[in-house]
């Protein structure tokens, strides 16, 4: 560390990695010290953090006081701090002079398991009411929900105190086996008693009887009245609104496997199908595609942190679905990196189970296929930005569907065209926006530059799409084929622009009529990038039909006379 990295350390104030702690007043005793390092131990990330001692809330330096001899050995600092946190955490301490003021500085690394003082106290670092961070105390279950995200602990394979295999319900297993005959899973699970397939999920704790029964045991097989006594958080909502009006309300607490079948039932019921005529081929084109519910519905089940308490709930919209579920993302995965980030399950024998059930894709690549159907039928992408910390949300957008969209889609299939989800992103971007880049294909696809290139060239080459312009100036349309697909040919003629000599004119004309003309408005009369403009301006200076005036910003362009 050194004061110029300090002071822009300061300068960005308090924030969930750095932490002001102000002696002005009153010095800092060693167990509020030791708290605060605590509190950023037990922060979300992989970044360091610093304590910095001696800056005030506001971020003024007033300089830390004396203590353990940090001026000239602040490793007895780091010493106090390692003795007085369980289990014991190596932080590096350091004396920064800043302004003639020295300022104690401590990074400190996230911890990947609960880190409390040696009195047994915990705190966590986290955004409090008013939209800054904090130090909150830190509960046993909220500790439970960090380790299941960090994929440490499983929830759902921890046993139940006081749970007995008279807990659960027979008909259950029933459910379980017909799930698996329907949806094709494990054939190998369909010869088992109860009792050996609870064992082969990993339901229950058994060599030869039953010596416990685990959480997995009573979401899967569990009878209703024992949900209610040990799982007192799951539960799961189905509502119709229309508009403010509720048209139904239905909250349910039942084993996961009845929740899965209840929620599919109602959706199902309320999905209206449209069709798309393709020759003598006919597509039925639902309200929402059947594969995208299913895997959504399941996602909520599967991940929810249970944990915590509050329902799954599934509301249905007059033009939108949102799921919700208790549980922010496991750790590692953001808006991001959702569709490219390895999988992480929070409740990794409840997704096994599933899996094995045939209820959710086996390769753990679900959301990869809710956004698949969703654009293969004519919507827009899903929507997770809702989501926070303590809940994922995601809305399914309904309305009408592009038909002509389903079928251009559907007869580049027909030509053995396999169209692949980050096609299917660039082409529903470029239908919705027009244009776009490689760079936004990049993000778009949530992959490298290079990738997101790759992409964009195998959709040229197919006829799919048309570049325009070169180098860092280069975007990307819809062919004119896929224009005249959709019976928009002068929305192609739009995207395609105007051909150099057309945009000649365009240029002369406008400084014929008024006289002078910037290079900003000349990408905007031509609607090209700024790096074609200035190809357009260098061959109408090279022609000598315009001439430069002014310097630098104030620089224009003039008709030679």
């Amino acid at each position: 560390m050194n004061p110029e990295l300090l002071l822009q350390l300061i300068q960005q104030g308090e924030t969930m990695d750095i932490e002001f702690k102000g002696e002005e007043r009153n010095a800092l005793s060693d167990n509020d010290l030791v708290e605060a390092v605590v509190c950023l131990c037990n922060r979300p990330g992989d970044v360091p953090g610093y304590l910095l001692v001696g800056v005030e809330d506001d971020g003024r330096i007033t300089g830390a006081r004396p203590r353990h001899d940090a001026i000239t050995h602040p490793v007895m600092v780091s010493a106090m701090i390692s003795g007085r946190t369980r289990p014991a955490q190596s932080c590096r301490a350091e004396m920064v002079e800043v302004s003639g003021k020295p300022v104690l500085v401590i990074q400190v690394m996230p911890s990947r398991t609960p880190v409390g003082t040696g009195a047994g106290k915990h705190v966590r670092r986290a955004m409090g009411s008013k939209g800054q961070p904090e130090c909150l105390p830190y509960h046993f279950h909220e500790m439970q929900s960090s380790l299941a995200d960090r994929q440490f602990q499983d929830y759902t394979a921890m046993k139940v105190a006081g749970a007995t295999w008279d807990h659960l319900d027979p008909l259950e297993f029933e459910r379980f086996r017909r799930c698996v005959r329907e949806s094709r899973g494990d054939a190998s699970l369909l010869q088992l008693s109860d009792l050996e397939l609870a064992k082969a999920l990993g339901a229950v704790e058994a060599n030869g009887t039953v010596s416990g029964v685990r959480v997995l045991g009573l979401l899967l097989f569990g009878r209703e009245s024992s949900l209610r006594e040990f799982l007192p958080g799951h539960e799961v909502a189905f509502q119709e609104l229309a508009g403010t009006t509720v048209k139904s309300n239905e909250f349910e607490r039942w084993p996961v496997l009845r929740c899965m079948e209840f929620l599919m039932d109602r959706l199902q019921a309320r999905n209206r199908e449209q069709e798309v005529n393709l020759g003598m081929l006919r597509i039925a084109v639902p309200d929402y595609p059947e594969r995208a519910l299913r895997e959504t519905v399941a996602n909520a089940l599967v991940h929810r942190d249970y944990t915590r308490m509050g329902a799954v709930h599934v509301q249905l919209h007059e033009d939108r679905l949102e799921v919700s579920n208790p549980g922010g993302f496991p750790e590692g995965v953001t808006l991001a990196n959702l569709l490219v980030t390895p999988p992480r399950a929070r409740n990794l024998l409840l997704a096994d189970a599933f899996k094995r059930a045939g209820l959710v894709e086996r390769t753990a690549r679900g959301i990869d296929t809710i956004f698949e159907e969703q654009l293969r039928n004519g919507r827009p992408a899903p929507i997770y930005e809702r989501s926070s910390s303590v809940n994922v949300v995601v809305v399914l957008p309904g309305g009408a569907a592009n038909l002509d969209f389903i079928s251009c889609i559907t007869e580049e299939s027909q030509q053995g065209v396999n169209l692949r989800l980050d096609d299917l992103l660039v082409l529903n971007n470029l239908w919705h926006e027009r244009r776009c880049t490689s760079a936004e294909a990049a993000v778009l696809i949530q992959k490298s530059d290079a990738e997101a290139r790759n992409v964009l060239l195998g959709l040229v080459e197919r006829g799919l799409v048309e570049a325009r312009g070169d180098g860092k100036g280069r975007s990307y349309h819809l062919s004119a084929a896929i224009y005249r697909r959709l019976g928009d040919k002068s929305a192609y003629i739009h995207q395609r622009g105007f051909e150099p000599i057309q945009q000649e004119q365009m240029v002369l004309q406008y400084l014929a009529t008024h006289g002078k003309i910037a290079r900003r408005e000349i990408a905007d009369l031509c609607k090209i990038s700024p790096g074609q403009a200035r190809t357009l301006i260098s061959r109408l200076l090279k022609s000598e039909k315009m001439i430069k005036s002014g310097v630098k910003r104030g620089s224009f362009y003039e008709l030679k006379r």
